[in-house]
């Protein structure tokens, strides 16, 4: 039972990478943009004042994308113990994440969920499949 419950798993784990590729692109790359602003609710001055906090972010967003790949293709390779571990690290933090940023921030909440659900699910998914 748990071989078929991983596939689910691992398809919400890439997508929860994928999520967090796409907020690296956004914070790093595109902070100051029309887009970006839009998605963040910033104005043109708050986000050329915080560029470079937005920046160095991203990349912690993007660290945490490579962490869950790398997991997802170590499972895939046959390291099972070392794939889930990356995974459940990197989907783990952007979860614990979602939810500081949830508690911390009222008026961002649903940011907090968008980007919180897909790891969120991908953990719980894949211990599920792990134990069972």
């Amino acid at each position: 039972m748990g071989a078929i419950v991983i596939v689910p798993g691992l398809v919400l784990a890439a997508l929860a990478a994928a999520l967090h590729v796409f907020i690296f692109y956004l914070e790093s790359l595109a902070w100051t943009t029309a887009r970006a602003r839009a998605v963040f609710g910033t104005s043109e001055e708050e986000a050329a004042a915080t560029r470079e906090l937005a920046f160095n972010q991203g990349f912690y967003n993007l660290f945490l994308a490579a962490v869950t790949g790398i997991g997802i293709v170590a499972w895939a390779a046959g390291s099972g113990v070392v794939g889930a571990s990356l995974m459940l690290a990197g989907i783990g933090s952007m979860a614990a994440a979602a939810l500081v940023l949830f508690l911390s921030s009222p008026d961002k909440r649903p940011a907090a969920v968008k980007q919180g659900t897909l790891p969120l699910l991908a953990v719980v998914v894949l211990v599920l499949a792990l134990t069972l």
